[in-house]
Formats: structure tokens, C-alpha cells, sequence
């Protein structure tokens, strides 16, 4: 397998510091989806009112390690977040600088595909090396263009609500796992079905600019954080969630 490797992630690893120590009981208490079963998943780490602070992908990491595939940029800072909800359980929380993810757009053998749509294709973690190919630019100009957004740029931090971030359509929520920070006002959105606006990608002359979270002038795009009814175009994969009951 080549080597195109994604600078702007980090992986943070989350160990136990003594035999017996849980540490998927520790993070499930804690973020979106369900982190006992099958990984990777993606998921977030919410405020108490139910708005994203930080997103990432979980991996197992041997038998009893979990590793969160984040953003570079805000590794450090959630490592801080996490260990402030550690009080006195036995559990590592570091970034782990000897490992990378790697990522090509279409499947294939030795990767996982995306849990939130098989469409962004396979990644995969690994040791770092010299050889490693960045393949920033191609994973954001790819991801962009399946209409998915993602990281404190797009989602904002403490500004958008978990279900406006797509997160039910994306397989970044758990109806059934139990309690989670965030978990009472996502959950009531959901029984309710009132997700008023969302996070969509649109063609950067068509941007509303009071709206826009982030811009992409070398690929004509921009993340609008829309009312519902605004949205004209959106991807195949949000239709059914935009369609009149």
C-alpha cells in the first residue's frame, strides 16, 4: 500500500494506565456514537446544549487502546477537553506523534472504508515515515465535492448543533447507546425531527455570506450554515432527511 498520508490529521491515543482500566466505558460516557461495537465511527464530543466542539473518527488501538483520528490543529486541544472529564480514572490521554492517517479515495485492500459514506473512500492508520505523500488538498477538494463538512471550520466550535452538522445522515449519532454529553437536546431534536438548519456545501457565487462558515476560492465552494428551506441542491445522501413528510 502506498503511502498518502493526511498532514492535517492527528491521532490521539487514550490508554489505560492500570490493568482493568476501561477506557471505551470512559469515552462512551462522553461523545456521539456508540465506541463497544464495531470501528471505526465517527463521532463528536458536544457542549451540554447538544453544539459540536470537536469531531473524529474512533479506532481500536490493540485490545484495550482507542485511538481518535482528529484534526491536527486542534489535537492538543482536545486532549486538554478529554482529560478534564478523566478526574481520577487510571487513563493516558496523549497524542500519539509515530502514527499518521493515510487515506485514498476509492477502496481497497488494508483500509477501512469512511463510516460516514463509503463514497469518501478508505482510510487507514499507520507509522509515519519519510515517504509519506501528502494528500490534503485532493481529501478536501473529494469530501467537499460529496457535500460532507467537517472540523472546527466548517462545523464551528460551541455554534452548531450535532443534527445540524448531518450527523444522523452521516452515522455520527447513537439513538440507543444511552448518555452522552449533548445527548438530551440531540435526542429531543431527533423525536421531535425539528433540525431547522444544516451544514451544506455550496457553489461559492451562490455563498450567502451572513451564512457562510468557510470559504474555498480554488474550488468554487463555501460551507453555508442554511435554514432548511434554503437549500436547493443538496447531496443524494441528505434528500430523504430535506423531503416534506
Amino acid at each position: 500500500m502506498s503511502n498518502p498520508r493526511l498532514f492535517d490529521r492527528a491521532l490521539v491515543r487514550l490508554s489505560p494506565a492500570q490493568p482493568g482500566e476501561d477506557v471505551a466505558a470512559f469515552l462512551q460516557g462522553l461523545v456521539t456514537n456508540d465506541v463497544t461495537g464495531t470501528l471505526p465511527v465517527w463521532a463528536g464530543l458536544l457542549t451540554a446544549q447538544g453544539k459540536a466542539l470537536f469531531d473524529f473518527i474512533v479506532w481500536p488501538d490493540g485490545k484495550d487502546a482507542l485511538l481518535l483520528d482528529c484534526e491536527a490543529a486542534g489535537a492538543e486541544a482536545l486532549v486538554k477537553r478529554l482529560s478534564l472529564y478523566r478526574l481520577r480514572r487510571q487513563i493516558t490521554i496523549a497524542i500519539a506523534p509515530e502514527l499518521g492517517v493515510f487515506w485514498e479515495g476509492h477502496a481497497g485492500d488494508g483500509g477501512a472504508a469512511d463510516p460516514r459514506l463509503s463514497a469518501l473512500g478508505q482510510r487507514w492508520v499507520g507509522a509515519v515515515s519519510g515517504d509519506d505523500t501528502p494528500v490534503d488538498d485532493q481529501w478536501r477538494a473529494h469530501r467537499l465535492r460529496l457535500g460532507v463538512a467537517e472540523g472546527q471550520a466548517e462545523l464551528g466550535q460551541d455554534q452548531t448543533l450535532w443534527l445540524e452538522a448531518n450527523a444522523a445522515e452521516l452515522n455520527g449519532v447513537s439513538f440507543t447507546k444511552g448518555c452522552y454529553i449533548g445527548q438530551e437536546n440531540t435526542a429531543r431534536m431527533n423525536w421531535r425531527q425539528k433540525v431547522n438548519r444544516r451544514l451544506v456545501v455550496v457553489p461559492l457565487d451562490r455563498s450567502d455570506p451572513a451564512r457562510q462558515r468557510a470559504a474555498y476560492p480554488e474550488l468554487g465552494l463555501a460551507v453555508d450554515h442554511l435554514r432548511v428551506e434554503a437549500i436547493t441542491q443538496p447531496p443524494h445522501w441528505l434528500e430523504d432527511a430535506l423531503r416534506p413528510e
